[in-house]
């Protein structure tokens, strides 16, 4: 397991609902007794964060606010080759005898799959094993591709641990065959943090996004019933800035 994939995902946690939410509570309840009016304050702003984060319709918005515009025909002139970001591992599945993509991973594929037949570029697909068990995710990508899209695979990069990674061990591999412009394909919220760290790694980038949150709302999108929106857009927000602060 990487040390430092561990240790930004335990930051990450830390800083994304429910735990932030929960942390300023935390610490409401540490002040209430000494400064009551303080405590209770800070008690009611973590409450709040945990409701309004939970509600999938801030959710939306907040993941809107990273959403470019799909892709079009005319974008593809001069793309050489398409790349699909790896998007996490389903482990031990059952139904699939061993370990496959999740679902995140799987609505990448298929929309590179779609990219795949209409231009017949080549693909390259990205991912590792950061928690240091099972197979690495871009093996098992190239074998989805293969099996059930009969979409060919060039290339394979099966080390990285996260974004920043996947661009800088996939470089490699296509400059070496003298590619260096590509379609990247990845969720529309990952596309600006995907993009920085493909084109800082030598590539001219056209973002292929897939998975846009743009679905009518619904009331039940007011009530407090996940945190999966938020805490992708938040984390998206706050990768962008450490990029920023990196330089």
């Amino acid at each position: 397991m990487s040390l430092t994939w561990l240790a930004t995902n335990v930051i990450a946690t830390i800083l994304l609902p429910p735990l932030n939410g929960l942390s300023i509570i935390a610490l409401g309840v540490l002040l209430w007794r000494r400064r009551p009016w303080l405590g209770r304050a800070t008690c009611l702003v973590g409450f709040l964060a945990l409701w309004i984060l939970a509600m999938p319709v801030v959710g939306d918005a907040l993941l809107r606010t990273l959403e470019g515009d799909p892709l079009r025909a005319e974008d593809l002139r001069g793309v050489q080759a398409i790349v699909v970001l790896g998007g996490g591992r389903y482990l031990s599945a059952v139904e699939y005898d061993g370990d496959t993509v999740n679902q995140t991973t799987l609505v990448r594929l298929r929309y590179a799959a779609k990219l795949q037949r209409e231009t017949e570029l080549p693909v390259l697909v990205t991912g590792g094993a950061p928690e240091g068990w099972g197979e690495p995710e871009g093996e098992l990508m190239r074998r989805v591709l293969h099996d059930e899209f009969g979409v060919p695979v060039r290339w394979v990069e099966s080390a990285s641990a996260d974004t920043r990674q996947n661009a800088l061990l996939s470089a490699p591999l296509l400059k070496a065959d003298g590619i260096t412009r590509v379609a990247l394909v990845t969720h529309a919220w990952h596309i600006p943090r995907a993009i920085v760290s493909f084109e800082r790694a030598g590539l001219s980038v056209t973002p292929a996004p897939t998975g846009f949150h743009r679905g009518p709302v619904r009331p039940l999108d007011f009530l407090p019933l996940r945190y999966t929106e938020s805490r992708y857009a938040l984390h998206e927000w706050i990768g962008l800035l450490w990029h920023r602060l990196r330089g």
